[in-house]
């Protein structure tokens, strides 16, 4: 027993660790989205930067292209399929993006921070059993503060002190998880990579 709630205490230690010790992030993953009811889940792929403070920079790739990008000032999100950009205000914006939990500045300000444990359909639980304990994996999960944001909560995994995954859940239900297939905690990137201009003849939708 002492030995799972050990485990379960290296989550969220290894979350402030992660905060307060890398200072920029870049990562390939793969996200699954589910639906409420957990009978429909979709799949894509994509890449995450990420400097500290609160610019960041989501890339997916396939099935469709789509770029998200924190500036530090605002959060522009370019859709390639339709050539239409939505920007909105930082401070409206990031608390609604799992960025705010690797990106942001104040993590025990935005969330409360609580230790999961991973079941081994891979979502989190928080009545482990001995085998779902010794999952090499662990998990902290944080609740935002603020609860007129986009999401219900993010879980963050670990294993061996380095990220590994995110789940988010929406507010609407939807879960999104966020497999990352490999992780650079000291890359070099170019300041380019956290600034955006919209194409040539897109639509951009300010949005307060």
């Amino acid at each position: 027993l002492s030995m799972r709630l050990a485990a379960r205490a290296d989550a969220v230690a290894a979350l402030r660790a992660f905060v307060k010790d890398v200072d920029a992030g870049r990562g390939s993953f793969v996200q699954t989205v589910t639906s409420p009811d957990g009978k429909k889940s979709r799949q894509s792929r994509g890449t995450l930067e990420f400097q500290r403070p609160n610019r960041f920079r989501f890339s997916y790739t396939a099935p469709t292209e789509q770029l998200i990008v924190g500036d530090g000032k605002q959060v522009w999100l370019y859709d390639t399929d339709l050539n239409q950009v939505t920007v909105r205000p930082m401070s409206q914006a990031l608390g609604a993006t799992p960025a705010a939990l690797l990106a942001g500045a104040s993590l025990d300000k935005d969330f409360t921070l609580k230790n999961v444990a991973a079941s081994s359909s891979g979502a989190a639980t928080a009545t482990p059993t001995p085998q779902q304990a010794t999952n090499s994996m662990e998990w902290v999960e944080a609740l935002p503060r603020h609860k007129e944001g986009q999401f219900q909560s993010v879980r963050v995994g670990f294993r061996g002190g380095q990220l590994t995954a995110l789940e988010i859940l929406d507010a609407f239900g939807q879960r999104s998880r966020l497999d990352f297939t490999q992780f650079d905690s000291k890359p070099t990137l170019a300041a380019g990579r956290f600034q955006f201009t919209p194409p040539a003849g897109a639509d951009v939708l300010n949005q307060p």
